[in-house]
């Protein structure tokens, strides 16, 4: 290759980079393994991903030229890969399980991908067919992409360097990220730090009701639950979500699902003394003044429907739940909102594009970026008829950069732009198959996957299953879970000329 077009990424560091994680990742492997040997079920599913993940692992790392660091470039490029690759990995034990939809490779590639990107859809349809250590796999895959395996890949390995700012922002999704600590290492074993409390302390709720109200939430139930509701990633082992378990335990979900959405680095100050850097937070502000919002709406919709049964109590419980659910794209459901009236899955399916904090565990558009341009918007209209005004957008007192409005507006044009061709995807190959689709169906089940919301409407419903959408149809959804997981650009980027050679 000549010089002018020679390869600029030091693609070495990124498989290197790749190898370690993949390499780690044998570590929660082992707690499914351990889980089988416990229930005296098969832990060939987890042999085999174990040395399929240790072989690979080994072999990037042998890749790795320590005389290339790891800079911005490679951190796209080990980001895309990572997310990929741990994903692939992660199909491994439904294919040797052999057991239902998800025996087949590209079923297991959704389901696993569904969990790593805490999207949450399932293509499982009798749950009683598999064992407890493989439907704990989903919940621990969710578990480790709640957070990201990126921050947990920049707080074990020391030797990242400069790449490790980068990992985070992809993780966080945000370039002005609070450094809590001078070593990017350091600030990342802090955030996991408080992810591993706060799942402990959910087991430890949800675990003691458990004994108290439900014994269906036994300790096994009650670690699945944990590790899917501060995630905000939705899997449950149960056929009927959490809306299995007893009121007491819904309602105690709910502020783990809303924890998992709000800004871990402003939960360190709140834990540390400083609850005010919280408290007065308009993207806090924002993102429960829209979800309690939703909420009421939700809930006025189904105190006057007279087909609801719900009463008082179970009216309000269920419009919480499910709205909390939506916001912070965590897909767990109370009830089957499916059969509600078409209003109040209206309102849910506007709570899709919302999503929580940035630096949180959630997904979606989130709030900081509709909170921006909406006082963009709000600016724009003054000096319309001030002209001479100038006027910087500023979030809880701090002008945010202008550069940083073009990208949120870019960023906004370019979702919406995926999220309507993946619609008209889903509406052309269902149609083409046995399953057609409504439109308000096929937008939902889009949003859903590109979002990484978790179940939508219709046949993708909170007790439904995606398989039944034609195999080309998930494999599309597979791409673009993946793709609105890391937010887009990291893997656009990769198609481009200029980063390669530039």
């Amino acid at each position: 290759m000549s010089g002018r077009t020679r390869i600029r990424v030091g693609w070495q560091a990124s498989l290197g980079l790749t190898g370690d994680v993949l390499t780690y990742l044998a570590v929660p492997l082992s707690f499914p393994l351990l889980l089988s040997f416990y229930y005296g079920e098969s832990p060939l599913p987890f042999l085999v991903a174990v040395g399929v993940t240790l072989a690979v692992g080994a072999g990037f790392q042998r890749v790795q030229d320590p005389e290339v660091n790891l800079g911005p470039r490679e951190a796209f490029l080990a980001v895309a890969l990572i997310w990929l690759l741990v994903a692939g990995v992660g199909a491994i034990p439904f294919v040797v399980a052999g057991v239902g939809t998800v025996a087949h490779p590209v079923n297991a590639m959704f389901e696993s991908m569904s969990g790593l990107t805490t999207t949450g859809a399932t293509v499982l349809r009798d749950f009683s067919l598999h064992s407890r250590s493989v439907l704990m796999w989903r919940q621990v895959i969710q578990w480790l992409g709640g957070l990201g395996i990126l921050i947990l890949a920049t707080a074990v390995l020391s030797e990242i360097g400069v790449g490790g700012a980068q990992l985070m922002e992809s993780e966080t999704q945000t370039r002005d990220i609070d450094k809590l600590t001078p070593k990017i290492s350091q600030t990342a074993r802090l955030i996991w730090g408080i992810y591993v409390g706060l799942t402990a302390l959910a087991v430890l709720v949800y675990f003691g009701l458990g004994l108290a109200v439900d014994p269906q939430m036994d300790l096994y139930n009650a670690v699945a639950h944990a590790f899917t509701s501060v995630a905000t990633a939705g899997f449950s082992p149960e056929p009927l979500s959490v809306g299995a378990f007893h009121p007491l335990i819904q309602w105690a979900v709910v502020p783990f699902m809303v924890i998992g959405s709000t800004s871990f680095v402003l939960i360190y100050f709140a834990i540390n003394g400083e609850p005010m850097r919280l408290l007065r937070n308009e993207e806090f502000h924002f993102y429960l003044g829209a979800m309690g919002a939703l909420a009421s709406i939700v809930a006025v919709g189904l105190f006057l429907d007279p087909g609801s049964t719900f009463g008082a109590e179970g009216t309000i419980r269920h419009a919480v739940f499910n709205v909390a659910s939506f916001v912070t794209t965590t897909g767990y459901a109370s009830t089957d909102y499916v059969q509600w009236a078409p209003a109040a899955k209206h309102m849910l399916f506007m709570g899709m594009f919302i999503g929580g904090m940035v630096g949180s565990t959630t997904c979606s558009i989130k709030s900081l970026r509709w909170l921006v341009a909406l006082k963009s918007f709000r600016r724009n209209l003054y000096t319309a008829s001030h002209p001479e005004a100038v006027r910087p957008v500023r979030i809880s007192g701090k002008p945010i950069d202008e550069e940083a409005i073009r990208d949120i507006y870019a960023y906004l044009l370019l979702s919406l732009v995926i999220f309507f061709l993946l619609a008209v995807v889903i509406v052309v190959d269902a149609e083409r198959g046995d399953a057609p689709v409504t439109e308000f169906e096929a937008l939902g089940a889009a949003a859903t996957t590109f979002l990484n919301i978790g179940p939508a409407f219709g046949d993708a419903g909170p007790y439904g299953t995606f398989a039944t959408f034609p195999m080309t149809t998930r494999a599309v959804m597979i791409v673009l879970m993946w793709i609105g997981r890391i937010e887009i650009i990291p893997v656009l980027v990769l198609f481009t000329k200029g980063f390669w050679t530039s």
